[in-house]
């Protein structure tokens, strides 16, 4: 009896923890909910389109799909830089307003894939009334070192003028 029981309480920690595939950025390390990623590609020319958003590098043909790319750093207003070997694209699935959408985002490379309990994740401070950083989930810290954790489905929902799905389809 006692062996369940422990199960049990290993069962409900497990329901309250999330695997993030982290990032980097700038220095600084990402996360984004495992369950979101398709896959990750290394970095490849994207077809350009007019009138889509600056931080929009263009598209790719995934096995079919044309799949936006996003560059993070232009998203986040970071200094640009040259993409290089370790440079890669995060391939996310997400909730859009017309049901389940894929988009890639360039970022610099990619770092590690960490189990994080809810109870160890905190609020991001709310610095000002800007709808910037909203995507923000949470922070964490991991090994000594600090982790924003994004929400992929505001993250990646596009609010400009004309959405890139207008601008592709």
């Amino acid at each position: 009896m006692e062996a369940v029981v422990e199960k049990s309480q290993r069962d409900l920690v497990n329901q309250h923890e999330q695997q993030y595939l982290t990032f980097i950025m700038s220095g600084e390390e990402y996360g984004v909910d495992i369950l979101a990623v398709q896959e990750i590609r290394g970095w490849e020319e994207s077809t350009t389109i007019p009138n889509a958003p600056p931080y929009i590098r263009g598209v790719i043909n995934l096995r079919g799909t044309i799949v936006p790319i996003m560059d993070l750093r232009a998203r986040f207003g970071l200094p640009e830089v040259d993409y290089s070997p370790v440079t890669v694209v995060i391939i996310l699935k997400f909730e859009g307003a017309n049901g389940d959408r894929v988009m890639g985002i360039v970022v610099d490379a990619v770092s590690d894939v960490y189990t994080i309990a809810d109870s160890d994740t905190r609020k991001p401070p709310e610095l000002t009334e800007d709808q910037n950083s909203d995507f923000i989930k949470g922070l964490v810290n991991v090994n000594d070192k600090m982790v924003i954790l994004l929400d992929v489905d505001i993250l990646l929902n596009i609010k400009a003028k004309k959405s890139i799905q207008d601008v592709v389809e």
